[in-house]
């Protein structure tokens, strides 16, 4: 199992899932991508939106960075 990381906070919806899937499509199966993104609309999306489409998410958690969420995806 890798990690890896991918920071959102520079991207609006759409586009805040779209890289996560592009960045989920490249890992091995168990592999682990932590995701960076902004409250609102994109830590709404991207964890259901992984869901949806098959993956699986072991985290949300709020970073020191106010209002910056991680969240772990599992391929």
């Amino acid at each position: 199992m890798a990690r890896y990381d991918l920071d959102v906070t520079n991207e609006h919806c759409p586009m805040t899932f779209v890289k996560t899937k592009i960045a989920l499509n490249k890992l091995q199966k168990g592999d682990v991508l932590d995701v960076r993104l902004l409250d609102g609309e994109p830590l709404e999306n991207v964890p259901r939106s992984a869901v949806e489409q098959g993956f699986k998410v072991l985290s949300v958690k709020e970073t020191d960075t106010k209002g910056v969420y991680n969240v772990e995806i599992e391929k």
